[in-house]
Order: structure tokens, then C-alpha cells, then sequence
């Protein structure tokens, strides 16, 4: 029998194992989501901007491990999910996205609705198709998902014009995907381990710089493994924060701009780095002539195009992380007499000491409310058993400093795009995956505006989503740089005419709407939104005049770090780098 190439697609998700889409209509899918209306085993969660439905997507798959799917229309519905998918793709989020398109012959024509989103998406995909056959359909799909999960995972787009989908053919479903150009790299050169275990064994300083590729590919146990039986301490990207415990004796917490002392003190003094599934951002590295000056570097990812890209690598394993940790770890059993805690007691004795010297702090004794406190207060009522997102900016450094992530999958974040309103939308996907575990998006009052009309999506498909707004009246994080690198001039950062009554705003979305303006109503007012078994908006109104700390100026080594003391002694302007 000929299915429609509408019917193949919804077939085809079917036998990837989908069961949701995040979506928005449009004339040139019409034909899709007519099928969908009925369909019992797939559910279309109908968002209120494309944006906010590749952001659901992508907060979807980084909670489940399992790629993202959405569907839009053509025009201005694929051009709303390029920021999305650009956000996955910088952060390796494996998602699929179907977008209409005008009939083929009318392709190029400036068609109403028409737009190029195979080449606009291009540089921000892992890969992308225009299907122009529908004899090509099945195959087209069972390689997008093939692509998007396996290896660097990362989004692929499928551009799907309104005649292959309403015409008919025969379904095909090839039995495996073969591409002849894509072939990753799983397990890890055998000798490349074996000096890096040799190198391990011979340091005195080491440390474990761990990434997003630890979380991805399901290597967290074999992480905590290494770091136990060589006693080396470990701090975690921001991307790889829950990849080891945060509470764990071992872990040094954050390194980077926003990191702690100790860790960048430690990545400073280290002689061996051992660097897994990470990429080396410039918000870790600060000015690469200066980091880590004494240190060999071991480098573990499945994408050879990550290894040497920004640092100098004196060991290259190109693998899986978690295959790779396997080998490694099996080697240093084998091979390695256990001889870790003698070698490396003074090394550790300096790191606590540092510790000690300087941790993350802040006043505690202000009756203004400190946005830290809002988040370690959320982690003390969750016992830290929670999925948490974040929006951009200095709410997202806070909620990275003062929640412990003790798990994978349980910070969502967008980290190398750094997209504002990310938080919220994503909060409802992980929220549809794990409908029973609480779900709380940390935000600032700029970001959640970008995209506040998702409270229709969480209200309607009853998500309990949590949102603590650290409303601090301006846009934070750009007003610190501008107060101490821009002499206080806060050009077009300063919301507070402005701010929006976030608690009326949510009753009007039928959802809970709660404010606290002084420090002793925190507790309360979380504790009551906590419970609460529908979306709840709590807007805590914080000091705004906090900014995050340690901070490394753009352009300094990260052991060049400014603290809240030292906040007036700022460097010459002419010396730093501008905010990006």
C-alpha cells in the first residue's frame, strides 16, 4: 500500500522510538499535524514561539539522552528555530528538525513563505537535508537520527517540501544507515592509554578537567572511577557540571571566569592534565599563553576536530569517553601499583588550603536579599534532588556556583551559545521526559522575557515547571562588566522602569505567581512554590548591585582573578578585552 510522505514521516518517527514532538503549525504542514490530531502514540506539545519549541526539544534530550524532535513550517517557523538549533549545536544536543517548505518547483522563487533554511542553518547543524524525492523520505530520517546521536551528537535539520509530503510511494525502511564520509571514532588508540596512564601514574599535580562528553556519553561512573583509585581532584566545565559529584571530596567545583580559586589555581600549578570530553572553551582557558604553564595535557574526545584546536595536547586519545575511561581505567588496575595517596598527599594538602583561603562567598549579612542565597536555599529544601535549568547571564554563574550537581542531566544549560531564554522552554521538555521530578529554571529578569509566553505550553500540558526569577532589575551580567570596566555607565542595561509584574503576569497564565522582597520571606515563598502541583512564578527581588565573583577579565591568565574585596581595583580599560 502507498503511504503519503506525511504518513512516512509519522511512521518513521514511530520507529525511532519518538513520542513527542515539539511543534507549530503552518500552512505547508498542514497535512502533518492533520494526521497528528489523531494519532494516539505520538503527542505534539504545541509551544508559543519556534524558538521556544527547539529550546524544549533540546532540554528534552539533554535530561533523557534521547534526540529532540520538532516540527514547523516554512518561512518564518524555520527561521525561528535557527537560534535553537545554534544553541544545540555548540553544546553537541543531538536534536531532528522538520521544517515545511513551498512546493519544489516554486523553490527559489521567493514563494510566499519561501526561505532558504537549508542554507541559513548550514554552519549551526551537524547536517541537514532537502528531501527532493519521496522515494528518499525513509531513508532521509533514519540517517538524521543516525547522525544526530551518534559521535559529537548535534542537531540536523530535514527541509521538507509540501509536495513530497502530500504525494504517495511504497514505504521504505532501510535495515541499517551506511555513509560512506561518516565514520566515528569509538574506541580509543590502546597505546595513546596506555601513556596516558603512564603519565598519570607519574604525576605529582594532576588534575581531571571534566566536560559535557562525560555526560553525553554516559561516563560518569567510570570518571568518578579514575578520580577515587588515583586520588585526583577533578572540577567540571560548566557543561560537565554533574558529571562528578559536586559534593564529593575530590571535586574542585568550576573552573574558568566565574570558577573557583581553587580550581584555577590548581589547573595553574598542575604538572598533567587530564582533560575529558571537553573542548577547551575560552571561558575556561582565559588567555591561552597563560594556562596551566606547567602542565602536560592528556585530551579525551570523540571529535579529533576538538584536540589541539585551542591548547597545545601532548597525549590525543580520539574516542568515547566512556570506552576510553574503561581501557584507562582497566590499565591502571593492571599495570599501576596503587601508589596515589602517598605521591600526591602534599598536593592535595595545597589544594584544601586554598580552599580554606578562598571560597565562594558572599555577604550574608544584608537584610536585602542576595540572589546566592535564593540558590542555596533552593538546593537545601531539594536536597539537591532536582533538575535544574538556567537562563544566561549571572543567574546561570550563581546557580553553577551554589548548587551542587551530584548527577548528570540535572543541569540544563546553554553553555557555548549562551542563549538568553533558553531556561524556561527547555524546564518544560525536561518537565514532559520526568513528569514526576521536580523541575526548577533558575532565571534573571531580562532572560525569562525572551521567552515568558511558554507559561501557556507549561499551563496547558499541566507541567509543574518552577521559576525563581533572581529579579535584580537589570541586565546583571552586563552591568557588572559595564561597573567595572566601563566606569559605571550603564548604557541600556537598567530594566527597572520597566520589569513587568511577574506575579500578575502569571495568574494571568492561570499559572501561580509569588514574590519575596526581603530575606526572611525566601524560605516561605519557595517552600509554597515548591509544592505547589502546577507552573509557579517566584519573584525574589535581590540586591542589585551583586555581582558574581571570582571573575577573570577578558584577555588575563585565570589565576588573575578579581574578588568581591578587590572589586575597586579595577585594571586599565585599555588592557581589557570588550564584552561579548
Amino acid at each position: 500500500m502507498k503511504l503519503s510522505g506525511a504518513e512516512i514521516l509519522l511512521k518513521c518517527l514511530k520507529r525511532e522510538g519518538v513520542k513527542h514532538i515539539f511543534g507549530y503549525p503552518g500552512g505547508v504542514v498542514l497535512n502533518i499535524f492533520d494526521l497528528l490530531h489523531e494519532d494516539k502514540e505520538l503527542k505534539l506539545i504545541l509551544t508559543r514561539h519556534e524558538q521556544g519549541a527547539v529550546h524544549a526539544a533540546d532540554g528534552y534530550a539533554r535530561a533523557t539522552g534521547k534526540p529532540g524532535v520538532v516540527l514547523v513550517t516554512s518561512g518564518p517557523g524555520a527561521t525561528n528555530t535557527v537560534t535553537g538549533i545554534a544553541t544545540a549545536s555548540m553544546d553537541s544536543i543531538p536534536l531532528v528538525v522538520f521544517c515545511g517548505q513551498v512546493p519544489t518547483a516554486l523553490i527559489g522563487n521567493d514563494a510566499f513563505q519561501e526561505a532558504d533554511i537549508v542554507g541559513i542553518t548550514r554552519p549551526c547543524t551537524k547536517h541537514n537535508y532537502l528531501v527532493k524525492d519521496i522515494k528518499d523520505l525513509g531513508r532521509i530520517i533514519k540517517e538524521s537520527f543516525y547522525v544526530a546521536t551518534t559521535g559529537r551528537p548535534g542537531p540536523v535539520l530535514i527541509d521538507l517540501p509540501k509536495d513530497v509530503t502530500g504525494s504517495k510511494t511504497e514505504f521504505g525502511w532501510p535495515d541499517k544507515v551506511d555513509i560512506r564520509s561518516y565514520n566515528p571514532t569509538y574506541q580509543g588508540n590502546e597505546w595513546m592509554i596506555k601513556q596516558a596512564a603512564h603519565a598519570i601514574a607519574k604525576a605529582k599535580k594532576p588534575v581531571i578537567i571534566a566536560g559535557g562528553g562525560v555526560i553525553l556519553s554516559g561516563g560518569a561512573k567510570e570518571l568518578k572511577e579514575l578520580a577515587e583509585y588515583t586520588n585526583v581532584p577533578v572540577t567540571m566545565t560548566l557543561m560537565g557540571l554533574g558529571a562528578f559529584p559536586g559534593t564529593h571530596k575530590l571535586s574542585l567545583g568550576m573552573p574558568g571566569m566565574h570558577g573557583t580559586y581553587f580550581a584555577n589555581k590548581s589547573i595553574q600549578e598542575s604538572d598533567l592534565l587530564i582533560a575529558v570530553g571537553m573542548r577547551f572553551d575560552d571561558r575556561v582557558t582565559g588567555k591561552i599563553s597563560g594556562f596551566a604553564p606547567q602542565a602536560k595535557i592528556v585530551h579525551i574526545d570523540i571529535d579529533p576536530t576538538s584536540i589541539r584546536k585551542n591548547v597545545h595536547v601532548d597525549i590525543p586519545i580520539v574516542g568515547d569517553v566512556k570506552r576510553v575511561l574503561v581501557i584507562l581505567n582497566k590499565i591502571l588496575k593492571a599495570d599501576v601499583k596503587e601508589q596515589w595517596k602517598e605521591i600526591r598527599k602534599a598536593w592535595l594538602k595545597q589544594i584544601q588550603t586554598w580552599k580554606m583561603d578562598r571560597p565562594l562567598v558572599y555577604d550574608e549579612t544584608s537584610d536585602v536579599i542576595k540572589p546566592q542565597y535564593v540558590v542555596e536555599k533552593i538546593y537545601e529544601l531539594t536536597k539537591g534532588d532536582a533538575i535544574v535549568t538556567t537562563e544566561v547571564g549571572q543567574n546561570q554563574m550563581w546557580a553553577a556556583q551554589f548548587f551542587k550537581f551530584d548527577k548528570p542531566r540535572t543541569l540544563l544549560t546553554s553553555g557555548g551559545l549562551g542563549t538568553m531564554g533558553y531556561g524556561f522552554p527547555a524546564a518544560i521538555g525536561a518537565q514532559l521526559a520526568f513528569p514526576n521530578k521536580l523541575v526548577i529554571d533558575i532565571a534573571g529578569d531580562g532572560s525569562i522575557q525572551m521567552n515568558i509566553q511558554e507559561l501557556a505550553t507549561a499551563v496547558i500540558n499541566r507541567l509543574p515547571v518552577k521559576v525563581a526569577i533572581l529579579n535584580n532589575r537589570y541586565l546583571g551580567m552586563v552591568r557588572q562588566w559595564q561597573e567595572l570596566f566601563y566606569q559605571g555607565r550603564y548604557a541600556h542595561t537598567r530594566l527597572d522602569e520597566t520589569v513587568p509584574d511577574f506575579v500578575k503576569i502569571a495568574e494571568a497564565y492561570n499559572a501561580v505567581g509569588l514574590r519575596a522582597t526581603k530575606k526572611s520571606e525566601v524560605e516561605t515563598v519557595l517552600k509554597e512554590g515548591l509544592k505547589v502541583k502546577k507552573p509557579v512564578i517566584m519573584d525574589f527581588v535581590v540586591d542589585w548591585k551583586e555581582k558574581v565573583f571570582p571573575m577573570v577579565p577578558a584577555g588575563a591568565a585565570i589565576d588573575e582573578m578579581l574578588f568581591p574585596e578587590e572589586k575597586k581595583k579595577k585594571k586599565p580599560v585599555k588592557k581589557l578585552k570588550a564584552v561579548k
